[in-house]
């Protein structure tokens, strides 16, 4: 059973990686409260609540926990959701020692962590993340929030969790897209910090793609290190934790052109990844095998679905990146397989030139797909 310690100047806090916690989670719940009352509110979609609440349901007994529901999808990711949520914990009765549980994706561990941020100025929460995006990146680092017409989780605060339990059984029912685009965060860990598990992801994709157990687990534990040992040095987003934000820059941007609809998360920041290994290219940062080699490795976990925009579209979408500061925009690229640098020069022409390759990728992608499906 991997477990991986987080520590930072403010919070301490395990990170579990197993199969099976979610028969145990009562019981670990009330171990990380030590023994104090509490009440738990568990945070949900009504979509993973039909794949595993009878199983959730089944583990609390008698002391079955008061669910919420949050709609699925990144639209639902804003501060009319979070009001609602709240006013539902009030009318419940919720105090200080409530406990929240994000029982979720992505979305629902960003709201949830949020919601426990801001509730009576703040209360206790433990993800249990659901997909493999959640499991070894969004559930990690103490980031929550919610999106404004403007722009990605420009709402939020720094409010770590209890703990992190990630059962790889909840893996079993993702979708294969979402497994896929949950994966391109895992490439992106072993572009910005870990070789190995760069390599790892080349040699053993039909295993990895397969939900082979012991290959996601081993997948899982390398990005979660990656992840921890990151935020154990930057906490609050000062410096290195920004390498985090690879491929988002322009991925983020790619969302909000496609009203977030069209994409997920991984998907994007996956052509994200191939834009800012393209820019790195451009820049005689990175050699053209090594280039090459993480372009193939993205789209060999694809396919990432097309979309369609215009790159000037694209850049001026990334002028309201959280990521810009005194009106420079930072941009993370590569300086090798295992080493991203960040650099805060990038000029709009460079951008432009950029988002136009990858968009022209985007549309050759678009057509291979059509056609394998014709011969299909």
């Amino acid at each position: 059973m991997p477990s991986i310690q987080l520590k930072t100047p403010s919070a301490s806090y395990e990170i579990v990686i197993a199969s099976g916690l979610v028969k145990t989670l009562p019981a670990r719940l009330k171990k990380l409260k030590a023994g104090k009352p509490f009440r738990t509110f568990l945070v949900t979609s009504p979509e993973i609540w039909g794949l595993w609440g009878k199983q959730v349901i089944a583990a609390f007994g008698k002391e079955s926990p008061t669910v919420l529901f949050l709609p699925a999808g990144e639209t639902h990711k804003r501060l009319r959701t979070l009001e609602s949520l709240l006013e539902q914990m009030a009318a419940a009765g919720a105090d200080r020692d409530a406990l929240l549980v994000a029982f979720g994706g992505g979305v629902v561990g960003d709201v949830t962590g949020f919601l426990a941020a801001i509730y009576m100025r703040g209360v206790a929460y433990v993800q249990v993340p659901t997909t493999l995006l959640a499991q070894v990146d969004s559930s990690i680092g103490g980031k929550t929030g919610v999106n404004l017409a403007a722009g990605k989780n420009l709402v939020g605060s720094f409010h770590h969790p209890l703990a992190v339990l990630a059962d790889t059984d909840l893996l079993n029912t993702l979708p294969a897209a979402e497994l896929r685009a949950g994966l391109q965060e895992s490439i992106k860990a072993g572009i910005i910090r870990d070789p190995k598990l760069f390599g790892y992801l080349e040699n053993n994709a039909d295993a990895v793609l397969g939900r082979d157990a012991k290959a996601l687990t081993h997948v899982v534990a390398a990005s979660v290190r990656v992840k921890a040992d990151v935020v154990a040095n930057d906490e609050r987003e000062s410096g290195l934790r920004m390498i985090l934000n690879y491929g988002h820059t322009l991925g983020h941007a790619i969302e909000a052109a496609t009203g977030y609809k069209q994409l997920l998360h991984g998907e994007a920041v996956g052509w994200g990844s191939i834009a800012a290994t393209r820019l790195g290219l451009m820049r005689g940062m990175i050699g053209k095998d090594e280039a090459d080699r993480i372009i193939r490795l993205i789209l060999r976990y694809g396919p990432l679905r097309s979309f369609k925009a215009t790159a000037a579209r694209l850049v001026d979408l990334t002028s309201s990146d959280k990521k810009k500061r005194s009106g420079t925009l930072s941009f993370v690229l590569p300086a090798k397989i295992g080493e991203a640098v960040i650099v805060r020069d990038v000029t709009r022409e460079e951008m432009l030139a950029v988002a136009e390759w990858t968009l022209e990728l985007v549309r050759e992608q678009g057509a291979a797909a059509k056609q394998k499906q014709k011969r299909k």
